[in-house]
């Protein structure tokens, strides 16, 4: 009974509703306003050891594509800060290897900022030297051998990170 009640007011007040919208009786539409885009926060990162040669700054082709690679991943992420730190392997000294280890990062630097990444981005850099191997400890025995150089190549890095927002769609 409660019910029925309920839908006879519903229905009343659906009719005035209708009637009060329209002069000649037609319906009119309403527009609705589509949700509005949010942000989402989102990490970016590329750590990956093809970036240089032993004892070289110059990125290599491999690098220079793995580095594009990170650029298009990047695409559409509005705002954020990026960081970016340079790496060295063990063989030279540790003022030698810092020093290298900033040239890494500046030429990745360089290069993010000759593909238009600086300007949108605030990019931070630093450089470790040979003090954060990614090798482990008596992983690469030996001197300067070619094996010994081969073993240490994770270890000749720059490590990228952006933090930032996406507009979802």
């Amino acid at each position: 009974m409660k019910i029925s009640l309920i839908r006879k007011r519903l229905g009343l007040a659906l009719a005035g509703a209708l009637a009060l919208g329209s002069a000649s009786g037609a319906v009119q539409a309403q527009q609705v306003a589509p949700a509005p885009e949010k942000p989402a926060y989102e990490k970016v990162v590329l750590d990956a050891n093809v970036l240089f040669a032993f004892d070289q700054s110059l990125l290599t082709a491999a690098g220079r594509n793995t580095l594009d690679g990170f650029i298009g991943r990047i695409q559409g992420i509005g705002s954020g800060t990026m960081t970016a730190i340079g790496y060295a392997d063990r063989l030279g000294t540790d003022d030698y290897n810092q020093a290298l280890s900033e040239r890494r990062v500046a030429s990745v630097k360089a290069y993010l900022i000759s593909k238009g990444v600086e300007p949108i981005w605030m990019v931070r850099s630093s450089a470790r030297g040979e003090s954060q191997p990614t090798t482990k400890t008596g992983e690469c025995a030996g001197d300067t051998s070619a094996r010994t150089i081969a073993c240490l190549q994770p270890d000749r890095h720059v490590f990228v990170e952006l933090s930032g927002s996406r507009i979802q769609r």
